[in-house]
């Protein structure tokens, strides 16, 4: 009788290493199978166009975050990060004075809030700054570090809890990114005395991410590069690491259009959809008193960002103060705050999105219909999140890979799907279960009336 091996830790890290490599190296289009896209149960949010075939008389839109009053108190630092830690809000910011970047005067600020809105500034007592350790302050008195330093909550399984907490910091003249551990996200140590992450060619003159991805099974960051397609401008480039100590060579994402200035990245993955990175770019215009916006990118791993919207995320707007010099970068984390909302953050400005609001496939006062590439699913509901006017609705239809209708699974049978939920059952005259058909190659065919559709998940029973 033979047994399995195990692998031992070293050549675990070996594999999980060359799948890194792969990873970093994989082309940039998506690649599916002969008889479909394996989606299992995931959540698939339509932001780009990589589960749909056809579009005739729909169009993917991108929908604008509302801000929310400001409130008194609230931070307003560079280059933010915000982190859900269970019921804990913690946001990271850049305060102090500079006459460079990567001064040791530069200090970064700890904040917690209960609610995503209401922050607090909690005296640590951690470093005397301007004569006192009344304070939030985490990193002072550093060279380089406290510039962009850029944490996260790494959910990698089997984390240690002393490493539950990283975070990326520095500047290329002070050598490249330096890697930190905490237990708490307040009490920070630095892994190496040598930078993680060099380069060549300048860089790091930005907040840098990094995160654990869980569909790519590596540690990826995302940082400021300058080379692109189009010329000498600033950009974005990606590295990966198994075990976030040794980073593979770098790869251009060159997401630019001609002309453009990509200041951060903001990449990040989507909380309930991780496997797709939402990125939250500020589009600067130096030639325009070096004014700022916010755009929108996606990625789902690989050297390439999707750009199916090219026009703003987050205008400036009516204050003008925010029509100065970098007024607007978008923080690290698109974060859950109430039931169907989410918020992100830019500078001391809290916006407001619906649960998987940032676009989707949208009818307007006349019918049109969605047909979708051949894909393959787990579950047993057909969950959707979506929203009609009083006269509007959306119809579903589940086809063979050929298009033909699967029998009692027609355009006919389906029940019209009419209201506003963030989660609701597709049912068809015969009931909702779909199981019958899972793993099978099936399209959608979807049917649209004056309203939108967000995301869609084939669903366990059981599963929420």
């Amino acid at each position: 009788m033979t047994y399995a091996r195990t692998p031992s830790p070293i050549s675990a890290l070996v594999m999980l290493a060359a799948g890194c490599l792969l990873a970093a190296r994989a082309p940039v289009a998506p690649t599916y199978a002969e008889d479909g896209i394996d989606i299992g149960d995931r959540r698939e949010l339509f932001v780009d166009h990589y589960l749909i075939d056809k579009l005739d008389g729909l169009r993917l839109k991108l929908h604008q975050p509302t801000a929310t009053p400001l409130l008194p108190g609230t931070p307003r630092g560079h280059y933010a990060t915000v982190i859900k830690d269970g019921d804990l809000f913690r946001r990271y910011d850049r305060g102090g004075m500079a006459d460079f970047d990567g001064d040791s005067r530069e200090t970064t600020h700890y904040w917690e809030s209960r609610d995503g809105a209401h922050w607090t500034s909690p005296n640590l007592g951690l470093f005397a700054v301007n004569g006192s350790r009344k304070n939030n302050v985490i990193i002072a008195h550093t060279k380089w570090i406290a510039h962009n330093f850029s944490p996260f909550l790494d959910r990698r399984p089997g984390v240690t809890g002393d490493k539950r907490f990283k975070a990326l910091a520095g500047v290329h003249k002070g050598g490249g990114l330096f890697g930190f551990t905490s237990a708490d996200g307040i009490h920070w140590k630095k892994w190496k005395e040598t930078p993680l992450i060099t380069s060549s060619g300048f860089a790091f003159d930005s907040q840098n991410v990094s995160f654990w991805s869980e569909s790519e099974e590596c540690y990826v960051c995302y940082f400021r590069t300058w080379n692109t397609s189009h010329g000498n401008l600033r950009t974005i480039s990606r590295t990966v690491s198994p075990d976030f100590l040794d980073w593979s060579d770098p790869v251009a994402m060159d997401p630019n259009r001609a002309g453009e200035h990509l200041y951060t990245s903001g990449t990040h993955p989507y909380f309930r959809a991780p496997h797709i990175y939402v990125a939250l770019p500020t589009r600067f215009l130096a030639d325009r008193g070096a004014s700022t916006d916010i755009m929108f990118m996606t990625s789902r791993g690989t050297n390439h960002y999707d750009r199916t919207f090219l026009h703003a995320f987050i205008r400036p707007g009516l204050d003008p103060d925010k029509w100065g010099n970098r007024s607007n970068y978008a923080a690290l984390n698109v974060v859950p705050t109430g039931p169907g909302e989410m918020s992100l953050y830019v500078r001391e400005r809290r916006y407001v999105l619906r649960t998987d609001g940032f676009a989707s496939v949208h009818a307007a006062d006349r019918r049109g219909e969605l047909v979708s590439k051949p894909i393959r699913f787990s579950g047993r509901h057909l969950a959707i999140n979506y929203s009609t006017s009083a006269a509007g609705d959306i119809r579903i239809e589940i086809q063979d890979a050929s298009g033909k209708p699967i029998p009692g699974y027609g355009l006919v049978d389906c029940l019209p799907i009419v209201g506003d939920h963030i989660k609701r059952i597709v049912t068809w005259k015969k009931g909702s279960d779909v199981s019958s058909i899972a793993r099978d190659p099936i399209r959608l065919r979807i049917v649209m009336l004056d309203s939108d559709l967000f995301s869609l998940r084939f669903q366990r029973a059981g599963k929420p």
